[in-house]
């Protein structure tokens, strides 16, 4: 397993699921089950990403940036996505909002990612901040080894 960078881990991800929000909105209204899945693809996607983001990276970088009121930021927008998400999960493609509610949820993310690739990430490569261990951590949360 190659070593990764916790930063280049997540911007990673960024990057693949707004791949998977642009294929969704390039469906058509009657695509219900191809946008079921591709939703599903994106909450759960989002759902580890924000997993290893509250339990590994922002412990560490609160810690190092000192930054509370830019981490406390993070967790509200994580807060409003988690809610978003579960409303998603339990609609189906053919319900009243339920495009809108994943357009917000782009939207959502979209701010969010905006923020941590342009505030948040250039002051954690500014810190002390062991990133390819914390990078290595991410990882083996994100895909457990199978025993």
């Amino acid at each position: 397993m190659k070593s990764t960078n916790a930063v280049t881990l997540l911007v990673q991800d960024h990057k693949e699921v707004k791949a998977l929000f642009e294929k969704f909105e390039g469906l058509s209204d009657r695509s219900k089950a191809s946008k079921k899945k591709l939703a599903d693809q994106i909450c759960e996607a989002l759902t580890l990403h924000t997993q290893i983001e509250e339990e590994i990276f922002y412990p560490a970088v609160r810690a190092a940036i000192k930054d509370g009121d830019m981490m406390d930021e993070a967790i509200v927008e994580h807060a409003s996505a988690k809610d978003l998400i579960a409303q998603i999960q339990e609609m189906d493609p053919g319900e009243d909002l339920y495009d809108a509610k994943v357009k917000v949820l782009s939207e959502l993310i979209e701010h969010h990612v905006k923020e941590e690739e342009e505030e948040m990430f250039p002051k954690v490569k500014k810190t002390s901040l062991d990133l390819v261990s914390l990078g290595e951590q991410m990882e083996a949360r994100k895909h457990p080894a199978v025993v």
